[in-house]
């Protein structure tokens, strides 16, 4: 069982979701015993509970659960005869637990003030958080559960590691890293969020630089800067975290990726150089 665990690990940190069966009660003559385990995703399987026709079923509700983003577990009872029709005469309880990534899993790319802020604003709520950077000075001796630190010379690298769905935030003291950074995540079209910190002329520029590496309609389209929900005003470095929590939360529960391209004064007061 130590492959089938070591697989599921994996599932958890590239955020796959999958359904964990497991057999609680098995009665009379059945294919597995009491507590055997399968895990299934939308593409693989991983263990068997029996194979034949429970299995097959078994597979089908764990797959709906997913469809359905099911957030509480269920139980069946199949007798393996009358119900299922396959030739073992006993009859199976069965668990199926969703095991879904969070609702929120973002990188965050720099360990400046605003950086700091925004992970103590994030940070007690059920999300997964990357932080990366090359200081590893910059970053705080204690840190809530759900974030993971990451010290590299290479945080562009990271880009490619980070699963399908991830959220980008580029917050570095460097502006030509988050250019480096930038490119990186609008050429996944699978990261739905790349925000930048810095306001509407620091986003002109970017265009421009992005445009003459290829990357204009991503940019133009999907680049995120200024960053945080309008409207506050706010330029402390508490202030532009909430309200980049905010926005983040925000499209985390379903709403869209806002417009890019059209800010007020007002707006660009959300999202200012940290350099």
């Amino acid at each position: 069982m130590r492959g089938f665990y070591a697989a599921l690990a994996d599932w958890e940190r590239a955020g796959t979701p999958f359904t964990l069966v497991t057999l609680l009660d098995a009665q009379g003559s059945t294919p597995r015993q009491a507590g055997t385990k399968m895990a299934v995703s939308a593409a693989q399987v991983l263990g068997t509970i029996g194979g034949g026709t429970l299995e097959f079923e078994a597979i089908a509700l764990a797959r709906r659960l997913l469809a359905d983003r099911a957030a509480r577990p269920v139980t069946r009872k199949w007798p393996l005869g009358p119900t299922l029709g396959q030739c073992c005469g006993g009859s199976v309880t069965v668990s199926f637990e969703p095991i879904l990534p969070p609702a929120l899993s973002l990188a965050i790319f720099g360990a400046g003030h605003v950086a700091r802020a925004l992970v103590e604003v994030l940070g007690p709520l059920p999300h997964r958080i990357d932080w990366i950077d090359a200081r590893a000075q910059e970053f705080p001796d204690t840190l809530p559960a759900p974030v993971a630190v990451h010290v590299t010379d290479r945080p562009a690298a990271e880009i490619a590691k980070l699963a399908a769905g991830c959220f980008v935030l580029v917050m570095t003291h460097d502006h030509a890293l988050d250019l480096d950074l930038t490119a990186a995540a609008l050429a996944r079209p699978d990261l739905p969020y790349v925000g930048l910190i810095g306001s509407k002329t620091k986003r002109a520029r970017f265009l421009k630089r992005l445009a003459a590496i290829g990357l204009g309609d991503a940019a133009a389209t999907r680049l995120v800067c200024p960053i945080g929900l309008p409207g506050t005003g706010g330029k402390a470095p508490r202030e532009i975290a909430i309200a980049t929590a905010a926005q983040l939360l925000q499209i985390a529960g379903g709403a869209p990726v806002p417009a890019v391209g059209v800010y007020s004064a007002e707006e660009e007061n959300h999202a200012r150089d940290e350099s």
